[in-house]
């Protein structure tokens, strides 16, 4: 594993925490030009977190999955474009060469999460700004752009979940399916930003938590940040979710997403599809909470998105335990893309819409003109 870990409580920064939080995915410590991120793969029974210097150790984090959660993988590559521009010293085409390369090479590492590409994108637009100046100031205005992504995010954060808390139920019973936290996000979360928003108004609320397998992101990470904050959570295995809709257990779902196209399909962890299915039948409103940045208007509906298939190992293993034979097959798409139809309501820093009822992501648009 490049970069080098820090084992303690919570990394030291030379600075406040921009996620506001007390654990964070990712954030950069400007006293010593690095990248701190917290080793999600070694959640819950370890804290430790890793420092990168290089742009090329910023793709193995996102790629290894030490860093995962769409709007998370977009701030992590964010910064490793401001750490290409402290150590890219040379004149403006050098750096622009050196920057687009790194680009690519970041936006290979996770397909399906278009936050990935969305921040790359902006971080290449600033780069071609400030590619005339000085080196030093280029390096800080590019981080001052990585900056500005990460605080906009936690932001972008807050504003969802206060939008989705006032749609769940007094008293409900929620179901989450993967980790869509502080974990997955600059800060505060989108799914689980909604949670912690109807939980502050006091709405007496509970948690159910899909195990989330292969990579068991649920039992690991969001059961984990909801005990943190004192929100009470159950985890369940994913093929339990259908017996407590049967049983009218569950009130509400809400979920994160990874790519959002622009009929109002959406991607995310492998499983959400089902839950959607699920509450459908059983009449329970499916909900998505997702930053702005999620939403591909480029991307006509979701069978266009294109789904990451990941190692086999990640099913045949469980840690160091060998689950299936050696020898025999295993599939693992990362992503399943949820019809429209299937989707009650969408959260957004802009606002809501709709997809069951016809509403779009263009809906959120301003009009044209103005």
């Amino acid at each position: 594993m490049s970069g080098s870990a820090d084992s303690s409580d919570s990394a030291r920064l030379s600075r406040a925490a921009l996620s506001h939080a007390k654990y964070f995915a990712v954030e950069f410590d400007p006293a010593t030009l690095e990248i701190v991120m917290l080793d999600q793969r070694k959640l819950p029974t370890q804290i430790v977190y890793y420092r990168y210097r290089k742009p090329d150790e910023v793709v193995v984090a996102i790629r290894d999955m030490v860093v995962r959660g769409a709007p998370a993988i977009g701030i992590a590559a964010a910064y490793g474009l401001a750490l290409l521009a402290f150590s890219e010293r040379g004149d403006a085409k050098s750096y622009l060469v050196s920057n687009g390369v790194a680009s690519r090479i970041l936006n290979a590492a996770r397909p399906t999460a278009v936050n990935l590409a969305w921040a790359i994108a902006r971080m290449g637009r600033r780069a071609a700004e400030v590619a005339h100046d000085a080196p030093e100031l280029r390096a800080q205005r590019m981080l001052a752009e990585a900056e500005a992504i990460h605080r906009e995010d936690v932001l972008a954060c807050k504003a969802m979940g206060a939008l989705g808390a006032e749609r769940v139920p007094e008293g409900a019973t929620i179901l989450t399916h993967c980790n869509a936290g502080a974990l997955a996000t600059g800060g505060y979360g989108t799914a689980l930003g909604v949670i912690r928003a109807a939980h502050a108004q006091g709405k007496n609320i509970r948690v159910l938590a899909d195990e989330t397998r292969p990579y068991l992101q649920g039992a690991r990470l969001t059961a984990w940040e909801l005990h943190q904050d004192g929100i009470p959570v159950e985890v369940i295995t994913d093929s339990m979710a259908a017996h407590f809709f049967q049983r009218g257990e569950i009130g509400f779902c809400v979920v994160g997403s990874d790519r959002i196209a622009a009929n109002g399909d959406v991607a995310n962890k492998i499983g959400t599809y089902g839950v959607a299915v699920l509450a459908s039948f059983h009449g329970v409103p499916f909900t998505v909470a997702a930053p702005w940045s999620t939403v591909d208007l480029a991307c006509p509906s979701g069978l266009e998105i294109p789904i990451e298939q990941r190692s086999r190992d990640e099913v045949a293993r469980i840690g160091d335990q060998i689950v299936v034979a050696d020898g025999i097959g295993c599939r693992h798409p990362a992503f399943d893309v949820t019809p429209a139809r299937l989707v009650t309501e969408v959260f957004t820093e802009r606002g809501a819409f709709k997809p069951a009822q016809g509403g779009k992501p263009a809906d959120l648009l301003p009009p044209v003109g103005r």
